[in-house]
């Protein structure tokens, strides 16, 4: 609050005007990349050239022959559109496994996901020894290496699936570029995380290359190695959204029970409104980005994609902690000075809780329904217009960020076999069979490379975009004693990025043209807006799982 403050001072020094909203108020400011808001194209590109579903599933179809499409129609009603405890409950009663879920998960990727008139090229690559370490997982609860009670909100045993920017030990690390194809590596910190608490690495899910801040006029969740991720509520006419597009798709259409996405600025948010689906994006340093490909160290963090809240807080719960290695980790407690759980819900109403609308977002007739399911919940809505705050040099804090930020991660968590020092290495590997490599061309790579800053002209770019991106929000929370905002998919998403606080987004219905939407919540806690969120979802229950992919 003090720091707040003090912005408020330096900006009431500097002059600062009110103004209203646009018509559909959204945080693209010129410099700000926003997938979600961008026009749906036309795909040059559907299929990977450089994957099959033989490469995929060469190390796995022996261990899958047991698993016969009548015992996946069996266990249909178990697991799909089912939440973690729930799942926890059936293998504690005897009714799953961790191996069967495990097969049911492989086995409905393969069914679905590639080179076939329902695919979704959503899964880049399979963990080969997944079905080993479920059967693991199974003898240790049968030992009692494990408590039973511990299970219920645990993502022990669960299926999740990493977006491939997230380093892995199992399978190597591409995000979606060509050179990376053989980017073998050690594990993330959150995956050590995830693999410390039992958690089933699943597989790897497509992305939009280079997390979309590379090809510039690319569709959303195309990447070379993965080809193009579509939406299984519109293969062909609905936008993926980005850049943790498989991630995304890949919890909509069942293929796991979680993932892990990153987010910039809207790559959670995007992808998961545009999917039906639960995406939390953290505040900045909450969950360690040590051995994830990297935009911004300004700005990046990962976080949970799930069917559902509950779902989510179990996954960040897993992921989230103090990492020495990230300069902006930071050490989150309680009151008490313990452990955060982000599990334990205690709000039983909203009634209270007062919440900021926008005012140039009540036309959409979704985002008012919504709030009226808030009401319901005994919310207090508050209708308001923010103050016209831009956020100048967006695009070039990233340009600068990656400079400096990719050759680190190579030289600290890539393969030092592929001899990548920059991003100029990375666009001449391109140039070497451009058409496969970059069929959209690498134009934001060359922004990037041609960008230059001195530190002062640099520190001076994020020191008045979090200035902005904080007084954007910190006013209308003073002035409306507001406890979050309401807004829609990632339609604020640059300003949230910048003032570096989290935001959930969440089901909140489709439109006439059976595109899925979210409502997003941005706030100053994780803890908060997962209880907000949770309300939110119980009562409106807005999430259709999408119908061909039953």
């Amino acid at each position: 609050m003090k720091i707040l403050k003090a912005l408020f001072l330096l900006l009431i020094i500097v002059g600062c005007k009110d103004a209203a909203t646009s018509k559909v108020e959204k945080a693209n400011n010129s410099d700000t990349i926003d997938s979600a808001t961008k026009e749906f194209r036309e795909f040059k590109v559907l299929d990977s050239k450089y994957l099959t579903n033989i490469q995929i599933w060469e190390a796995l179809n022996k261990g899958l022959e047991d698993f016969t499409e009548a015992k996946y129609n069996a266990l249909k009603p178990l697991v799909l559109e089912k939440d973690i405890p729930t799942l926890q409950g059936y293998i504690l009663d005897g009714n799953l496994t961790y191996e069967s879920l495990t097969k049911f998960y492989l086995f409905r990727i393969r069914k679905y996901d590639r080179e076939n008139n329902l695919s979704l090229n959503a899964v880049i690559a399979i963990n080969p020894n997944s079905i080993k370490e479920a059967k693991l997982r199974d003898e240790a609860l049968r030992n009692r290496d494990v408590v039973a009670e511990d299970l219920k909100y645990s993502v022990y045993g669960m299926p999740i699936l990493l977006k491939d920017n997230i380093n892995t030990s199992e399978m190597a690390t591409t995000a979606g570029a060509v050179a990376l194809q053989n980017n073998n590596t050690k594990d993330a910190f959150i995956v050590s995380k995830l693999k410390a608490q039992g958690a089933l690495i699943l597989g790897k899910a497509n992305l939009s290359e280079w997390a979309y801040f590379f090809c510039g006029d690319c569709p959303s969740g195309y990447s070379a190695i993965g080809g193009q991720t579509l939406n299984p509520y519109g293969r062909k006419t609905i936008d993926t959204g980005g850049s943790s597009s498989g991630s995304a798709v890949a919890v909509a259409a069942n293929f796991c029970v979680a993932a892990i996405g990153s987010e910039t600025s809207g790559s959670i948010l995007s992808p998961s409104s545009q999917n039906s689906v639960v995406g939390l994006k953290p505040k900045i340093g909450l969950v360690s980005r040590a051995g994830i490909i990297p935009i911004s160290s300004t700005l990046d963090t990962a976080g949970p994609i799930a069917k559902n809240v509950m779902d989510a807080s179990i996954v960040l719960d897993a992921i989230y902690g103090y990492d020495a290695q990230d300069s902006k980790s930071f050490k989150s407690n309680n009151q008490k000075g313990g452990a955060v759980n982000y599990t334990k819900f205690k709000f039983a109403s909203l009634r209270g809780k007062t919440f900021g609308a926008f005012k140039g977002l009540l036309e959409d007739s979704l985002y008012v329904k919504a709030i009226a399911d808030l009401k319901s919940q005994g919310a207090t809505i508050i209708e308001f217009e923010p103050k016209d705050y831009q956020l100048p040099d967006f695009l070039r804090l990233l340009n600068l960020d990656m400079k400096k930020d990719l050759p680190e991660y190579f030289s600290k968590y890539g393969d030092p076999s592929l001899g990548l020092k920059s991003v100029e290495d990375v666009m001449v590997f391109n140039l070497k069979d451009s058409i496969n490599s970059m069929p959209y061309g690498q134009s934001l790579f060359e922004g990037i490379v041609a960008d230059k800053a001195t530190n002062e002209e640099f520190l001076e770019i994020k020191k008045q975009l979090k200035i902005n991106g904080s007084l954007y929000f910190y006013f209308a929370k003073k002035q409306h004693n507001l406890d979050a905002f309401l807004s829609i998919n990632n339609y604020h998403a640059g300003f949230a990025a910048v003032a570096e606080i989290p935001a959930i987004t969440i089901p909140m219905g489709y439109s006439t043209t059976r595109e899925p939407k979210g409502l997003t919540i941005i706030g100053d806690s994780e803890k908060e807006i997962l209880e907000y969120a949770y309300l939110y979802e119980q009562a409106s229950k807005k999430r259709v799982a999408p119908l061909k992919y039953d």
